[in-house]
């Protein structure tokens, strides 16, 4: 049986498959289109965040009997085609959940304390202390839209900071919240109280432009938004709007409507830290992304061969 690999995944990760005594092909930089072309041949495909494995694909795709995702989202995976066709999709929802959370407070750490201006300003060759003064994070309130796992990984390092934690998610309850003592509350209230926004929630249509002109008008002026989850979730035009008019005082993103972005206003604000969907890269995480979507490719390939 032939596994192709489109993408850069851990070497960890396709020598277990080979170990496996399955056939790999790795093809980082192949694209949708020369997948079509070749996909007929694999009973298996992995992939990262790109490319996309359309309909197109699907359709082309003679024999394929499951679709790995190396990591957490399946935005570009169309899984009704895929469930159309009887084919498994599979993903490592917890590889990242760490190095998100890791990267969502770093960011906060850095806009509260104007990190990356500040280093800016020195290699300029200027000593501008003063006007780089911070504030701490400590007894701050946090407010998480979203609390699965990188919303309680990041709940658990806030609480380690001396910071309060308020959360909102239809999925969990108070209960669900108080396990990791943060405090439960309606979706507006989260707005209107917290010092810093942190978004985690997937990219759904409940969840499309669900930071708009009217939820960012609900903020403290002094609030921070912070985003590493998708890019849907907010309306960069309405963010845009909101941080030139001092709606709230700044926002942090690792990740935006379109990748690469097209809506440069954004990066032309003085509030705003940027940084290119790098929260799920480090060398932890995509190891673990690649070694867990090879088990259950494995896993499940070597059942479908046994009941042949």
């Amino acid at each position: 049986m032939k596994v192709l690999v489109a993408g850069n995944i851990a070497k960890e990760a396709i020598k277990l498959i080979e170990d496996a005594g399955f056939d790999v092909d790795v093809k980082p930089d192949i694209n949708e289109s020369k997948i079509i072309g070749v996909i007929k041949d694999y009973d298996a495909i992995i992939v990262r965040s790109k490319p996309k494995v359309t309909a197109e694909v699907i359709e082309a795709a003679k024999n394929l009997k499951i679709i790995g995702r190396a990591g957490v989202g399946l935005d570009n995976i169309d899984i009704e085609a895929a469930k159309s066709k009887s084919i498994e999709v599979v993903n490592s929802p917890e590889a990242s959940t760490i190095s998100v959370a890791e990267h969502a407070v770093g960011l906060m750490i850095a806009i509260a304390r104007q990190t990356p201006r500040a280093e800016i300003s020195l290699k300029a060759g200027k000593w501008e202390r003063e006007k780089f003064k911070g504030f701490e994070l400590h007894d701050k309130t946090l407010g998480l839209i979203g609390f699965g796992r990188i919303g309680r990984e990041v709940a658990k390092i806030a609480k380690g900071l001396g910071m309060k934690v308020i959360t909102n998610d239809p999925y969990i309850t108070s209960e669900d919240a108080a396990e990791y003592d943060c405090k439960y509350i309606k979706f507006e209230e989260v707005l209107t109280n917290a010092d810093f926004i942190s978004l985690h929630v997937p990219s759904t249509p409940e969840t499309k432009n669900m930071i708009n002109t009217q939820t960012l008008s609900k903020m403290k002026e002094t609030a921070f938004l912070i985003n590493t989850s998708r890019g849907t979730v907010i309306n960069e035009k309405d963010l845009y709007k909101a941080l030139k008019d001092n709606i709230i005082a700044g926002a942090a993103l690792d990740v935006y409507e379109t990748e690469p972005p097209t809506y440069k206003e954004l990066f032309q604000l003085n509030n705003i830290l940027t940084t290119p969907h790098i929260a799920a890269n480090t060398n932890e995480a995509q190891i673990r992304a690649g070694i867990t979507v090879a088990e259950k490719v494995i896993n499940a390939l070597k059942h479908m061969n046994e009941q042949k």
